[in-house]
């Protein structure tokens, strides 16, 4: 039996199409099932390996499960660019039972429905809006960090989580952090695969709120209608979504906007710790903004931090938040010619697209100038694609860059990095956000006090 089940497997339509693809030496039946068996960072480190070997297009199957692994931006640019091959299902099926069927899982007519239901939440009059939210978010996080000093080194992960957190809720769910239930419980309960109560009570008490300004008969249209919450509340009102939908876009927005950008900022900031003349020009652009003032930024001078989002652009290029993203096809295409077979699972990697060295020379150094316009303008768009690309694209991605943005700048006006963590340290795990298998420290040292060591060793050396 197992021998039939096998030669059908290895042998109809799409048996001899997968065949042709290169890949991995495999088992029959089982294919690369055992192959891949692996621990997590295993896994990580074998993937870059098979892509060095099989190049551009490659292939893992087994039994009725086919994948083929794509590294090549044009052939990228043929699955995200349409909606023809929007679907989604493994991996981000896993996700189902604990965010539901929200933005970044659901497929076809629902997908587009709250697609286009949410698109009004992060237009830049309302992400603007919200700017003073992040400028408050940033000051409470840089005492944060001064309470963190003195331990020589701070684990970055935690200390950016929590602070992401607070912003999404505020910003997203109008919620303030007196309103919010232990943010701890929150963090914990993301492990526990459990994040519900705590989005259940922001809601309930979101929609209590409202319902009571209007039986106060307050002008709720101003106030209210700003945040991602609002509107799906708004949406409710009109039969076009219910509880449970409204659970499962927060959910969603709530998990993966906080936990990607804080991500990103923890990858940034070890970087930034690790190049320290590219950190003395972040400085230097800042002072042009600031001088000595401490004033809180506006949306203005966030414009002017060119050489900031380069940066930022550069550490996401080594760092993607989400190192690879995956489709399920749902019917036949041609790719680099070979034909992918429907039912196949396609998985683009954007970490390697990422350090592609046709693309990027020396792709491990950090080279922020990667990002000046007339470095992008011959640039294929999809050979950095860190907030994905096409209809299915990150809907965030302008606040996770103003979120960055603030934070980074806050933190760099106040503080200088120190490296403690070194990039060669890091050892990745294959994970659906990129982690690494050690926390990911950094030393924080006051700007204030630097400037006076620096005047001291000057008067050193003159004397």
């Amino acid at each position: 039996m197992v021998v039939i089940v096998g030669a059908y497997f290895r042998y109809n339509r799409a048996g001899r199409l997968m065949h042709k693809i290169p890949g991995p030496p495999k088992v029959p039946l089982f294919g690369h099932m055992v192959t891949t068996y692996k621990n997590p960072d295993s896994i990580f480190a074998h993937l870059r390996i098979w892509h060095k070997i099989y190049g551009r297009l490659w292939r893992l199957d087994g039994v009725h499960i086919r994948t083929v692994h794509l590294y090549h931006p044009e052939d990228v640019e043929l699955i995200l660019s349409t909606t023809t091959f929007n679907q989604k299902d493994l991996p981000y099926t896993f996700l189902q039972g604990w965010l539901g069927e929200g933005l970044l899982v659901s497929n076809g007519d629902k997908w587009h429905q709250r697609r286009k239901m949410l698109t009004p939440a992060f237009h830049f009059r309302i992400l603007n809006k919200y700017f003073s939210v992040l400028c408050e978010h940033t000051q409470d996080l840089i005492v944060t960090i001064e309470n963190e000093i003195d331990k020589g080194k701070v684990d970055l992960l935690p200390l950016i989580l929590k602070a992401t957190l607070l912003i999404m809720c505020e910003t997203a769910l109008g919620a303030k952090p007196h309103e919010i239930p232990t943010i701890k419980s929150y963090i914990e309960s993301i492990h526990k695969i459990d994040l519900h109560n705590f989005t259940k009570n922001i809601i309930q008490r979101r929609r209590r709120n409202r319902n009571k300004a209007i039986e106060l008969q307050e002008n709720i249209q101003e106030e209210v209608k700003a945040t991602m919450l609002d509107i799906l509340l708004d949406e409710e009102a009109k039969g076009n979504i219910n509880d449970k939908g409204i659970q499962e876009e927060v959910d969603t927005f709530l998990f993966e906007g906080h936990d990607t950008t804080a991500t990103a900022l923890t990858f940034m900031m070890m970087r930034i710790a690790n190049e320290p003349d590219i950190q003395d020009s972040i400085y230097e652009e800042l002072q042009d903004i600031f001088g000595d003032s401490q004033r809180p930024p506006t949306v203005e001078d966030l414009t002017k931090m060119k050489y900031l989002e380069c940066c930022i652009k550069e550490s996401m290029r080594l760092y993607p938040s989400v190192p690879f993203l995956s489709r399920h096809l749902t019917k036949e295409v041609v790719i680099a010619g070979y034909t992918i077979p429907k039912n196949s699972f396609v998985d683009i990697h954007v970490f390697d697209i990422h350090r592609n060295p046709e693309v990027y020379p020396e792709p491990e150094k950090f080279r922020p100038e990667r990002f000046l316009p007339e470095n992008t303008v011959e640039r294929n768009p999809y050979s950095y694609i860190p907030f994905s690309a096409g209809p299915r694209n990150c809907i965030g991605q302008k606040f996770a860059i103003m979120m960055m943005k603030t934070l980074m700048s806050g933190i760099m006006r106040k503080y200088r990095l120190e490296p403690i963590t070194r990039p060669e340290d890091l050892v990745f795990i294959a994970d659906l956000v990129l982690r690494t298998n050690h926390p990911i420290y950094v030393r924080f040292r006051p700007r204030e006090s630097v400037t006076k060591n620096t005047r001291k060793q000057i008067m050193t050396v003159n004397f």
